[in-house]
């Protein structure tokens, strides 16, 4: 059947081809195409189809959704997989194709909609489910099931859109622990630009959304489109020249041997990956935050201040010391309060009692009712950690089922952190860590749950034959995960994972928050969290204020930096406030109204991020309607005695603001520009195309410029 549609929405078109019977082709992704006829379209599909180059098959190379090897194509095929090495090249022909559910017509030029194409080869049946969400997202997801005898193996299973060839410079990222998101940038050549996370869970390398565009693009500018898996297990980033000068950009997950081994009637379906495309990388986020802030779990700008007591007091579990940090807490402003890793079996260190989730009684004789108690009586919401997918082998768990560790046959993985990975995929362990899980959820009043996962799944085997396990744990955490929030539904959760290395779309569906990193150094954290904003808004991102020295890179900062960084996200405090002068708690406690007075703006509005010049300079704001704030920070110091004019885009051409600057640095008077003295009056249009002075910055500081709509 010939089927041609195109779906428009935000300002992107994607214009989608089936005939005689073939997979779905894409005819154009890319910029909003306008108004287009049946007739237009057909003429643009001959008009753009492929010629036969010198040496080459007679007929035009084809690049479907699903690459098909046997269209002589050279980049990587979509479906990778045989039944014994035989049936490993499909004959694919579509006999279906729906929108929205209903039969489509041969043509039609729609908003955001939902495009099925249903195909059959000899014992295999294949759905390709292609969306043009509201944002302008494009999501796409396939499934192939056995309809054969005997086993038919998939060994990788990915989707592709094409890029145009204008399009050269690669940016996806790179990272380690405390270096989460670093991004890094090459030029595409013929071949591929292939991204594999082996972790067993998203990673802190994780490529996180793969970039391709016109050369030099930027925060504000250049033609970008890109692809993100969202998948928390093992997966796949991909961007691909071949020698006719096609390119096209792919997602999937990364399967390892056998993992997805069908049986008559089984299916395996990808994960759903999300492609976008905007003129800059500001307009390319704005898609994706749009995408999360309309999911029913998203949550509001009004998101409580948090104090978490890991890095106050790690194993140190003292009921006094704790009540006492809760009351100091709650004295200047903080609205959750979080007991961290700790509290549970015979948890005192990190060698023994995960996978045990009881009080214990040795660390919390009374329970934890008393602290709970003292939490709710400040005003404060109470929140818990949990690491339910990990296991110290000095457990009472391990010593009854040793059989629940992910394992290969016949020995135990390398430790890491000293624990093990406990195998959800069996039904004793997943009702084991869900019976106490919700057993402790339901005996105390507890809004948050912070849930870690603090290694990589290595050798994971799951028994007893020790067949790799990784796929099924990560369904099998999703299970988990969506069984506690179903039976918990006022609970709040986050995702953490040796800090940022669970990071994606698929676990965002289930939580409201993610920490970024387990550094909350502010010289680390003015990268990480724009960064991180590729992908995610502000409000979604766990943000916290730091001691004075930080505990992960043992630099010293003052507490505006740390303050000024924080508040461009979930405003928390890792800190023993006990150790705080009074000095610094008045000080904190003056952010923290100002966070709460300017929070519907910080994490409300649209994220602007500013390329400049300096690679140590970062300026960045949020945007909203009434008001605007911005952030300068200097991380090293510059051979210019003043940065110049900053300019602030997004705002209203035609409105009139009110400057202000908060600028807490040591600086003397007569060094600082004339009109921080008092407010500047000026329009959108004079602020975005002229600027203001910059003032004098220091190295590592940060000045904020509140813009206030007349």
């Amino acid at each position: 059947m010939d089927t041609r549609l195109v779906l428009s929405a935000a300002g992107v078109s994607i214009a989608l081809e089936t005939t005689g019977g073939d997979l779905p082709e894409v005819l154009h992704w890319g910029d909003h195409l306008g108004p287009v006829s049946e007739t237009q379209l057909t003429e643009l599909s001959a008009a753009t189809r492929a010629t036969v180059a010198p040496s080459a098959p007679d007929l035009p190379v084809r690049y479907a959704v699903l690459p098909e090897a046997r269209r002589g194509i050279t980049v990587r095929p979509g479906l990778i997989g045989s039944r014994d090495g035989r049936e490993w090249t499909p004959y694919w022909r579509v006999d279906a194709v729906t929108v929205d559910g209903a039969p489509a017509p041969a043509f039609a030029s729609l908003g955001a909609a939902s495009v099925g194409f249903h195909a059959v080869a000899p014992g295999l049946e294949l759905t390709i489910t292609v969306e043009l969400t509201p944002q302008g997202l494009v999501a796409a997801q396939a499934a192939v099931t056995n309809l054969g005898a005997g086993t038919f193996t998939v060994d990788e299973f990915t989707l592709a859109l094409p890029v145009p060839t204008r399009a050269t410079e690669v940016l996806d990222f790179a990272g380690r622990w405390g270096v989460e998101r670093f991004p890094q940038r090459t030029t595409l050549g013929t071949g591929a630009h292939r991204r594999e996370g082996r972790h067993g869970r998203t990673g802190a390398d994780a490529a996180y959304v793969l970039h391709i565009g016109e050369a030099g693009f930027g925060f504000g500018a250049g033609e970008v489109w890109c692809v993100h898996t969202a998948w928390s297990g093992n997966h796949i980033h991909q961007v691909e020249r071949d020698l006719y000068g096609t390119q096209l950009i792919s997602g999937g997950e990364l399967l390892l041997p056998g993992e997805a081994r069908l049986a008559t009637g089984e299916s395996y379906a990808t994960p759903w990956l999300y492609f976008g495309h905007g003129h800059g990388l500001d307009a390319v986020a704005d898609r994706f935050h749009g995408f999360l802030r309309a999911q029913p779990h998203a949550p509001s700008a009004d998101r409580p201040v948090t104090l978490n007591v890991w890095e106050a007091v790690y194993f140190d579990h003292d009921a006094d010391r704790l009540v006492d940090l809760a009351r100091r807490a709650a004295r200047v402003g903080v609205e959750r309060f979080v007991l961290d890793d700790g509290w549970f079996g015979g948890r005192r260190n990190e060698r023994a009692g995960l996978g045990d989730w009881v009080v214990s009684p040795q660390a919390w004789p009374d329970g934890l009712h008393p602290l709970v108690d003292q939490v709710k009586d400040l005003g404060m919401q109470f929140g818990l950690w949990f690491e339910p997918e990990m296991v110290n082998l000095d457990s009472d768990v391990a010593r009854a089922h040793p059989e629940w560790v992910l394992q290969p046959a016949g020995r135990l993985p390398v430790e890491s952190r000293f624990q093990q990975v406990l195998n959800l995929a069996d039904e004793g362990a997943f009702a084991h860590v869900l019976g106490q899980v919700d057993a402790v959820l339901a005996e105390y009043r507890i809004d948050y749950v912070k849930w870690d996962h603090n290694r990589d799944l290595v050798d994971a085997g799951s028994g007893p034959d020790g067949r790799p396990g990784v796929h099924a744990q990560t369904a099998a955490f999703y299970r988990l995960l969506d069984e506690l929030r179903r039976r918990h539904p006022g609970v709040e959760f986050e995702s953490c994972s040796s800090g940022g290395a669970r990071v994606d779309l698929e676990v965002l569906k289930r939580t409201e928050r993610v920490w970024v990193s387990d550094i909350i150094d502010p010289a680390e954290r003015q990268r990480m969290l724009p960064w991180t904003g590729q992908l995610i808004p502000p409000e979604f991102q766990g943000s916290h204020i730091a001691s004075g020295r930080s505990h992960t890179t043992g630099r010293w900062h003052d507490l505006t930096f740390r303050a000024a960084t924080a508040v461009f996200g979930h405003l928390g405090i890792e800190w023993d406030l006990a150790q705080a002068t009074e000095d610094e708690l008045a000080e904190l406690g003056w952010w923290i109204d100002w966070y709460k007075a300017n929070r519907s703006v910080l994490l409300g509005g649209r994220q602007i991020r500013v390329d400049t010049p300096d690679p140590g300079t970062w300026f960045k704001g949020v945007v909203t309607n009434d008001k605007a704030i911005f952030s300068l920070a200097q991380l090293s110091a510059t051979p210019g005695a003043n940065l110049g004019l900053v300019r602030f885009p997004g705002l209203d051409s035609d409105a009139d603001y009110r400057l202000t600057v908060i600028d807490r640095q040591p600086v003397p008077p007569q060094l600082r520009p004339a009109w921080e003295a008092q407010p500047v009056v000026l329009p959108g249009r004079l602020l975005g195309t002229v600027g203001v002075r910059a003032p004098m910055m220091l190295p590592e500081s940060a000045v904020l410029f509140e813009l206030e709509r007349l």
